[in-house]
């Protein structure tokens, strides 16, 4: 067994491949003691697969998974633990921002007993002003909903144990955020604060829609509360509509004109209308994820591998 498996999922990173491996080997070698660069291809249409192949050639502890298709960043870090064998294992990205040497200080943590690290941004260059308020909207809204304590400010670059590593393979589900799944599983945990740069190259592939699936990934399958949101929604648009009439009708003793009872009847329709189809909508997506794990296909497909075998 490898002492540290470091897990890269890449989606079009021919432009930062190399300079990820160049910048990263360095830093793990003053480690002295064995690591593999695991890279998932997740179904890259570019020329990544001809990098890693060239990479994988040079030095036998890169290691490199290619996809059928693309199946996301989840699943790539799933393929990437499942194929790991180290006491340790590090979820990095490709494009820098996730430094070496902060994976450096996460093994210093490791060794000192704790079994999950996080990666905490202190800074966060190069994301607009829209990123960042929904990501911090989304990390309230899910430790709400979740009833878990999810820490602010991470994503997936972290260490993991191995026991921990087992333990989220263990788990069967398909719509996975492993950064709900890690506040789930407990364990001894800390987090090293670091500044994020910019990428070192390329552009982000994490669109909008993207954005909002990954948190529906994360939100939905864990919100035990999420069931009580129509009721809860309803219950406070009925005291609302109450205190409408009650206004209403204060405003009528006063001769006071308030714009016709039609106006206002068609609103109060619309809103119960919106707060129903909302409930649906939510009730409509959880049924799909459940007919998801009811099919129980695997959450990606191995196209090829290089080197494990080395």
């Amino acid at each position: 067994m490898v002492k540290y498996s470091i897990v890269v999922p890449a989606y079009n990173e021919e432009e930062t491949l190399e300079l990820f491996y160049n910048a990263a080997t360095p830093v793990f070698d003053r480690l002295n003691a064995p690591f593999e660069l695991i890279f998932v291809n997740d179904g890259s249409t570019d020329k990544t697969q001809e990098i890693l192949q060239r990479l994988a050639k040079a030095d036998n502890r890169v290691k490199v998974c290619r996809f059928s298709r693309n199946f996301g960043q989840q699943a790539a870090l799933l393929c990437g633990f499942a194929e790991s064998s180290g006491e340790a294992v590090i979820a990095m990205d490709a494009d820098l921002q996730d430094s070496p040497e902060t994976a450096l200080k996460m093994i210093e943590e490791w060794q000192n007993g704790y079994e999950i690290v996080h990666g905490k941004r202190r800074t966060r260059q190069g994301e607009s002003a829209f990123k960042k308020r929904t990501a911090d909207l989304f990390y309230k809204t899910a430790s709400k909903l979740t009833g878990l304590s999810i820490p602010q400010n991470v994503g997936d670059f972290k260490l993991y144990d191995r026991k921990v590593v087992n333990a989220i393979l263990s788990m069967p589900e398909h719509d996975r955020l492993l950064r709900t799944q890690t506040s789930w599983l407990g364990f001894k945990q800390t987090y090293v604060e670091f500044d994020r740069p910019e990428r070192v190259a390329g552009k982000t592939h994490y669109t909008l829609k993207k954005m909002c699936k990954l948190a529906q990934s994360g939100i939905l399958p864990n919100a035990e509360t999420g069931s009580w949101f129509s009721l809860k929604a309803s219950l406070l648009l009925g005291v609302a509509s109450v205190a409408c009439f009650i206004t209403f009708i204060v405003l009528a003793c006063l001769g006071i004109a308030f714009g016709g009872l039609t106006a206002w009847l068609f609103t109060t329709v619309g809103l119960c209308s919106s707060v129903i189809l909302f409930g649906q909508g939510l009730s409509n997506i959880k049924t799909a994820m459940i007919y998801r794990e009811v099919q129980n296909r695997p959450n990606y497909i191995v196209a090829e591998k290089l080197t494990f075998d080395k």
